[in-house]
């Protein structure tokens, strides 16, 4: 589905992306992680359309992507979230969403079709929307999911998932995490996903990339990338040990 080849970025004198190349199969989740300033958000706004490629090409679908602008990308069929949701704060749920289901797609949707879009994915993620709920008084968790069904409206066929688990407990990240299942087996759905948390990452991907200094270091399945001595040593550190067992965990559930 979306094939990176010899990725670069450069902010002036600085390379936050550095040749970097990888293919993603369609149904795939795929986990990017990474120490902080390792080129993580910079590869996801290059797929995105919010940075053009200094070189190398992005192609998804067999058509390549690499400069179109952030609406053109997403009008191709990828979707995004965003580390820090910012709704309309003025609208309610469901219009937030209706805005993203109009907007989102190339081919212009009525209102009214935009509107059940925007039920619909309201529904999949399961936030309440029937009263015209504003967004006054959603919590953390709350406003993930909207973030999270803003982007399904545009009807995605790669959902690029940012760091969906900040600055929520250990229940609803459980939640999260399912939530990327369900999403990806009800809409047949592809993901790559950043993330920090890394014991819930590595029981949902199939996959990992790691970078560091914008270099792939290490990729694989999860078991083999917590092993990997070189991921422990510039990023895992100490957790490595728990990072390890639920990612054996993943692996053996996956054989299974």
């Amino acid at each position: 589905m979306l094939n990176v080849q010899a990725l670069t970025k450069k902010f002036g004198g600085f390379t936050a992306v550095s040749s970097i190349s990888f293919d993603l199969a369609e149904g795939e989740i795929l986990g990017l992680i990474g120490p902080n300033g390792s080129g993580k958000s910079t590869t996801f706004n290059l797929i995105a359309g919010l940075y053009a490629p200094t070189a190398g090409s992005i192609r998804f679908q067999g058509r390549e992507i690499g400069g179109l602008s952030a609406t053109q990308v997403c009008h191709a069929g990828i979707g995004r979230t965003f580390q820090i949701p910012r709704p309309f704060r003025k609208l309610s749920v469901i219009e937030n969403v209706t805005l993203a289901a109009y907007y989102g797609q190339a081919g212009r949707v009525s209102e009214a079709e935009a509107r059940r879009q925007a039920a619909d994915a309201l529904d999949l993620i399961g936030l309440p929307h029937a009263r015209g709920e504003g967004i006054d008084g959603l919590g953390a968790a709350a406003l993930k999911k909207l973030e999270m069904a803003r982007a399904l409206a545009t009807q995605p066929r790669l959902l690029l998932a940012d760091e969906s688990l900040g600055g929520l407990d250990e229940a609803e990240m459980e939640q999260a995490a399912d939530m990327l299942r369900m999403i990806r087996r009800e809409r047949n759905i592809t993901i790559i996903w950043v993330e920090h948390i890394m014991g819930v990452l590595m029981r949902v991907v199939d996959r990992v990339i790691v970078l560091d200094h914008g270099e792939i270091i290490s990729a694989g399945l999860p078991a083999e990338v917590a092993a990997d001595p070189k991921v422990i040593e510039v990023y895992l550190g100490s957790d490595a040990a728990e990072v390890q067992e639920h990612a054996r965990g993943r692996d053996d559930g996956a054989r299974r």
